[in-house]
């Protein structure tokens, strides 16, 4: 048996997605369990991913309260990136969005449940793909600030979905578009709303992606669920069953579905 605080699931892309689960110090290779019968057990303790306190409850997927309240990585802006406020002196933490948030940013298109345009830093590709459960993906545009990808996404996300349906996305996976002529008509249509919001928020250096092909990304999934079953380890502290699969941040077991994510800084055991 490995115990350890849980970390969302560290992925690589090959054909298919490899999956680690962090258990504290321990690194388990998660594809070789497809198939196989596994227990998660919540032990009753959850320790901040932040600072490692111990907390009743976590909030933002893995944090203590106070540290929701005092991290620039938990405020409104990281969901909202055009409600940015470094302008205004009032970012929590200058030197964090000077590494994190003045970097190169990209606004994709991604098939998950369906299509759908989101947003991630460079750095992240494919990362943020694959936690989505993107079958597909294409840049679209690269911007030089966090607040740029945000005002892009928001003139986008009036044609089109900026949030996946998470569970479509685990009962199969969504039918192959192109991408690429999506985008096309996807920037048509919104020409007009991006060169308004960026001539009022004088924004430039947005570069458009001409000659990137999608990204194809499979999963390890030996069958998808008919009915969507959710466990929460708040509710019931055992989770068990065969792992029928992994897709996005979700293991898929005969007994139903967990989010990793969601629970970062729960104390589990596995055996």
């Amino acid at each position: 048996m490995l115990l350890g605080n849980l970390k969302k699931m560290r992925v690589t892309l090959k054909t298919p997605v490899q999956y680690e689960l962090i258990l504290g110090e321990h690194i388990i290779p998660l594809n070789d369990l497809i198939g196989r019968q596994v227990t998660l057990c919540y032990q009753g303790e959850i320790h901040c991913i932040h600072c490692g306190r111990k907390t009743k409850k976590s909030f933002n997927q893995g944090y203590c309260y106070p540290c929701t309240q005092k991290l620039a990585e938990c405020d409104i802006c990281i969901v909202r990136p055009e409600k940015c406020h470094f302008a205004q002196g009032t970012c929590r933490d200058n030197e964090w969005a000077e590494m994190n948030c003045f970097i190169p940013h990209i606004v994709y298109l991604a098939n998950t449940s369906g299509l759908k345009v989101g947003i991630t830093r460079g750095t992240q590709i494919p990362t943020r793909w694959i936690d989505q459960g993107a079958t597909q993906a294409l840049p679209i545009f690269k911007t030089v600030t966090r607040f740029q990808v945000g005002l892009i996404e928001k003139a986008l996300s009036t044609f089109v979905a900026d949030k996946t349906n998470w569970r479509n996305m685990l009962k199969g996976n969504a039918e192959n578009v192109d991408l690429k002529a999506e985008g096309e008509k996807l920037i048509a249509k919104a020409n007009e709303s991006i060169t308004k919001i960026t001539k009022e928020n004088e924004v430039g250096a947005i570069i458009p992606f001409t000659e990137t092909a999608s990204v194809e990304i499979s999963y390890p999934v030996l069958q998808f669920p008919q009915k969507i079953v959710s466990h929460n380890f708040d509710k019931n502290s055992e989770v068990c069953g065969v792992l029928k699969g992994i897709k996005g941040q979700y293991l898929i077991f005969d007994s139903g579905v967990i989010n990793i994510r969601k629970f970062a800084g729960y104390m589990v055991s596995l055996a």
